[in-house]
């Protein structure tokens, strides 16, 4: 690859080398494998196929993993019941609850019923604002892939302009927090659907982090030269001469941008392999009482 490019599948597998040590040390020292819970209800292809590629990174790793499926009418009660038995068990360091969820099921109040200290998401509301204040948290793990790709490329951060697009709970919000840290350093300015004249802002960014879920949209134009750009969209585009009739692309424009990045992220294998890494990086912390005592 292209020193230009910022190899997400070199660094995820960079930090599962380095999770898959400390697993077999604390395994060797403490008697704990880290074990992660995942429940998945429904009949949503992308979630299944989610799930069984993060059991299969618990298998490389060393972790024990568990998963619970349930049917696409199953009840709000019959999944916090299971969170709740997850919740008490102590061979269970992580819960992860696939979203999204049937359109029935309260997300919001599922989400708050897994115990803050298993939540290896990072979306439960103590994280979250624990995270807004700088206390130590669990962090969603798209925004701390971000951070350690800026961190492991050598991407300079203090002092910075970045530029978020998106405002979600997922990635926008606690990426803008992250960006805000001491460590980190940067001005943070987040951009969203409201934003008028959005060019006005990107094309002042340092560190432009677009996760918007619109196709190319960061075009050419709406960045300055020498800017590092982070797309974390992930879009199936139609495409007839594609054998699979769709292609993937990012929230940005890679062939209008590539040329004025000093750094930018590919789709796929940009933020996409890092998402996963630091779902493991958090179970393993949580199993050794790094975040929660």
């Amino acid at each position: 690859m292209s020193d230009k490019l910022i190899d997400g599948k070199y660094y995820s597998s960079q930090i599962k080398n380095e999770i898959k040590e400390e697993t077999q040390k604390l395994k060797t020292e403490k008697g704990i494998i880290p074990g992660l819970a995942f429940i998945l209800a429904g009949e949503n292809p992308a979630s299944k196929v989610y799930v069984k590629s993060k059991g299969k990174a618990c298998e490389e790793l060393g972790f024990n993993s568990i998963t619970r499926t349930l049917p696409e009418n199953t009840s709000e009660q019959e999944i916090l019941d299971l969170i709740s038995e997850f919740n008490c068990n102590p061979v269970i360091h992580g819960i992860l609850v696939q979203l999204p969820l049937p359109k029935h099921i309260d997300e919001g109040k599922v989400i708050e019923h897994i115990d803050y200290k298993k939540d290896v998401d990072g979306f439960h509301p103590q994280n979250a604002g624990r995270l807004s204040i700088g206390q130590n948290c669990f962090i969603p793990c798209t925004p701390y892939g971000i951070i350690e790709l800026l961190k492991r490329k050598g991407i300079d951060t203090k002092g910075k302009n970045a530029v978020v697009i998106g405002r979600s709970n997922i990635v926008g919000k606690p990426i803008a927090n992250l960006m805000l840290r001491k460590e980190i350093n940067s001005t943070v300015t987040i951009c969203h659907s409201s934003t008028r004249n959005i060019k006005e802002f990107t094309r002042n960014a340092d560190i432009l982090i677009a996760a918007i879920g619109k196709p190319e949209f960061v075009t050419g134009d709406m960045i300055k030269e020498g800017c590092a750009i982070i797309d974390v969209g992930i879009n199936r585009v139609e495409d007839s001469s594609n054998q699979k009739g769709y292609r993937l692309t990012g929230d940005v424009n890679f062939g209008e941008c590539y040329e004025k990045a000093l750094f930018i992220t590919p789709v796929p294998g940009g933020v996409g392999p890092m998402t996963i890494a630091m779902l493991m990086k958090n179970t393993l912390d949580s199993a050794s009482g790094k975040i929660y005592q």
